[in-house]
């Protein structure tokens, strides 16, 4: 898990060194080319077999992941990696919080909210069109976790993700060819954007299947707040952007009001979880009363 979040801001940072030469939409380009690419093998999608019902979440989660990847590169580029992906997490947080009852909850998205306003705070200096472009990015997140669900829910396997890789990948032939047209690449760039491609979309990929396989979603939320913390961290160290002590407190109370929902969630699942008369818990492939299939592992 922390594997899987250090190759992923770290290909975050290494894109922002082809920013100069391809800019955010040429590098966000050549990484959804590289996650289609991941994706199709992994999932292999049988388009002509997907039925209506089916391609609309697939298109809307296309459309999301493609202006998720652009906003929060292009706010990279104006605010730094380490706010940029802060302010982006606040998107499954929502989601997260969404119908949720409890106070501490309510708490934490309070807390939440003061942090973003300590890192959004007006100055000389204050860039809001990078905070826009990563709020921007953190919709764009939420509304991945909620397309994700249906087409999880509508098509078996991997077989939605790849497809809207695919189409994903598809919206940007255009795009990318026309930035590398009117901008020819240095073979220092390309590798770049390449390697963003690599480490922010096949190793996660990955480095979260086999996560998941060993450990519980609710431990996985858990290690992914510290996301936050490795983009800051590694934007100090590849792009030497510091962050004063403001703004790494303001990252440490979104981290952990992030950490507290999650682990407030688990524990509502956990006691919602149904059971059989016998009081046990369904084991993975016991067809549940009244459900129409079997149990799905936790990890699945």
């Amino acid at each position: 898990m922390l594997g899987s979040g250090l190759s992923n801001q770290s290909g975050a940072a290494v894109a922002a060194l082809a920013f100069p030469v391809l800019g955010p939409a040429g590098v966000v380009a050549v990484r959804q080319w590289v996650a289609a690419v991941v994706l199709g093998v992994a999932g292999r999608p049988k388009l002509r077999g997907f039925t209506g019902a089916q391609w609309r979440p697939v298109l809307c989660l296309a459309l999301v992941f493609a202006g998720m990847n652009l906003s929060l590169y292009a706010a990279i580029e104006r605010i730094g990696l380490g706010l940029a992906v802060t302010l982006e997490f606040l998107g499954p947080l929502t989601v997260a919080l969404a119908g949720s009852r409890r106070r501490t909850n309510l708490a934490a998205a309070l807390t939440a909210a003061g942090a973003v306003a300590v890192l959004a705070r007006p100055t000389p200096s204050t860039d809001y069109v990078g905070i826009g472009l990563a709020l921007l990015a953190a919709v764009c997140w939420g509304c991945y976790i909620l397309c994700n669900r249906t087409v999880g829910a509508r098509l078996p396997g991997l077989e939605g993700s790849a497809a809207a890789a695919l189409v994903s990948g598809a919206l940007y032939l255009p795009v990318g060819g026309w930035v590398l047209w009117h901008h020819p690449p240095t073979p220092a760039a390309l590798g770049c954007a390449l390697a963003a491609g690599v480490l922010s979309s096949a190793v996660p990929f990955v480095c979260d299947l086999l996560a998941l396989r060993r450990v519980p979603p609710h431990f996985f939320g858990v290690l992914m707040s510290v996301n936050p913390v490795l983009a800051a961290l590694i934007g100090l160290a590849v792009l030497d952007q510091h962050l004063d002590a403001a703004a790494w407190t303001a990252v440490a109370v979104i981290v952990a009001a992030n950490t507290a929902v999650v682990v407030t969630a688990s524990r509502d699942a956990s006691r919602r979880a149904p059971r059989s008369r016998s009081g046990r818990e369904p084991a993975p492939g016991e067809v549940r009363p009244g459900t129409h299939g079997p149990v799905q592992r936790s990890d699945e």
